[in-house]
């Protein structure tokens, strides 16, 4: 099993200007382990293909991680920012599947 070492995004929702609303991004490190890691191609409208991974990532959870696993958005792993689509709390534990590469605007 392969090592992970990243940050993960969280995000804070904040008003910018009167009914104008943004996600704020603050990333945090985190330790554990890849679980599974798959690669899959997608053909997309544009030039050239998308990149989706069906990655699954198992980290030891602080306190924050527990409390706030809601606004966590991106995973950062081998230098990307990959986009959560889902989290399964097992306490001491969070497996994290990420999906195609996140989007920042």
């Amino acid at each position: 099993m392969a090592k992970f070492a990243g940050k993960i995004g969280y995000a804070e929702t904040i008003e910018t200007a009167q009914s104008v609303w943004e996600d704020r991004i603050t990333p945090f490190p985190y330790y554990g382990d890849v679980i599974s890691k798959n690669q899959k191609w997608e053909n997309s409208q544009g030039v050239n293909d998308n990149t989706n991974i069906n990655n699954r990532i198992s980290i030891i959870a602080d306190e924050k991680a527990l409390k706030d696993f809601h606004l966590m958005r991106y995973v950062e792993w081998n230098g990307v920012k990959w986009k959560i689509i889902n989290i399964d709390v097992r306490p001491p534990r969070l497996i994290i599947s990420i999906g195609g590469v996140y989007n920042e605007k």
